[in-house]
């Protein structure tokens, strides 16, 4: 079977940014909303989260329980993990996931800061410079065969793209603007040079583009 690098429910505004300025400690996504780039997700039947019965079917939900499927190892860039800039000042900040992180595989954390390597359940993140060839090398090692999936943020899977490194790419574009933020793409057509593309609407309000290679 084929070792794919994927991006999977990469959430991106109509304009085209996966989050916005000014990311804090309380607020991950900067002046961007999570609950409004997320909701689509959070209603289906098989978000991880849900506490109650219910929740939609249909394709965002495939898309939503399709989330796991095969991964071996995820990359993801060090403001995803952290807000913090420079230099780790706190060993004891391991994530905004608690004890239970949802990767539930070795994760590699893009950063220019070495930092020890710790286990929270049965997600193990370590921290790794080098360019995207590179991380992806060792990602792929560890993931025993199965797909690496680039998590984001949207530099991270930039410069994935960017590397040439991406077999296959889904991000759904949700119905709000941010204005300014940290950028996916001033347009999907950018990428059609070397995907196919297929645009999908939902009935949830978000696009979803699906991407794999020509």
């Amino acid at each position: 079977m084929t070792q794919l690098v994927k991006v999977q429910n990469f959430v991106v505004s109509q304009d085209g940014f996966g989050a916005g300025e000014d990311q804090t400690l309380d607020r991950p996504f900067g002046h961007a909303d999570p609950g409004t780039l997320f909701a689509w997700a959070g209603a289906t039947a098989s978000w991880p989260n849900r506490t109650e019965p219910g929740g939609s079917r249909g394709l965002d939900d495939y898309l939503t329980r399709d989330f796991a499927n095969n991964i071996g190892a995820e990359i993801m860039g060090a403001h995803k993990f952290s807000p913090h800039r420079g230099p780790w000042r706190d060993h004891d900040w391991q994530g905004w996931w608690g004890d239970e992180p949802p990767f539930h595989t070795p994760v590699f954390v893009l950063t220019h800061h070495e930092r020890p390597s710790f286990t929270l359940s049965d997600t193990t993140f370590h921290f790794v410079g080098g360019d995207p060839a590179d991380v992806l090398r060792l990602a792929k090692e560890a993931a025993g065969g199965k797909d690496v999936r680039i998590g984001g943020g949207a530099t991270t899977i930039r410069a994935f793209l960017d590397a040439d490194l991406v077999d296959t790419l889904h991000v759904a574009v949700a119905p709000v603007s941010l204005g300014h933020g940290v950028a996916l793409w001033k347009s999907p057509d950018e990428l059609l040079d070397r995907f196919h593309l297929d645009v999908v609407p939902s009935s949830s309000g978000v696009v979803h583009h699906l991407f794999w290679r020509r």
